[in-house]
């Protein structure tokens, strides 16, 4: 398969996982509903927490990528994490 259509898949696979894992602990740990859990984040400051715990399944699309040799969706994924810790970085500073 081409390099960059299997990056692009991990890609895609790690910004559904940060998605996925951040609605998860919403709806785990949040007493609010999912848009104003957000609003209240981001109001508070919290906003690039959230993003950040939401990241943890990334890990796991990780190393499951890694486990079945495919390296170059796993480099995906690791792209995604790196996009969303830039994302919460410039969250902070702006």
């Amino acid at each position: 398969m081409n390099k960059n259509k299997e990056i692009g898949i991990g890609f895609l696979v790690g910004i559904i996982a940060n998605a996925f894992g951040t609605l998860l602990y919403i709806l785990l740990f949040s007493d609010l509903p999912i848009g104003e859990t957000f609003r209240a984040a981001f109001a508070q400051g919290y906003l690039g927490s959230l993003l950040a715990l939401g990241a943890i399944l990334n890990l796991v699309a990780f190393f499951i990528f890694l486990r079945i040799k495919r390296d170059l969706r796993a480099r995906g994924v690791m792209i995604a994490t790196l996009l969303t810790a830039l994302i919460i970085l410039a969250y902070k500073f702006v």
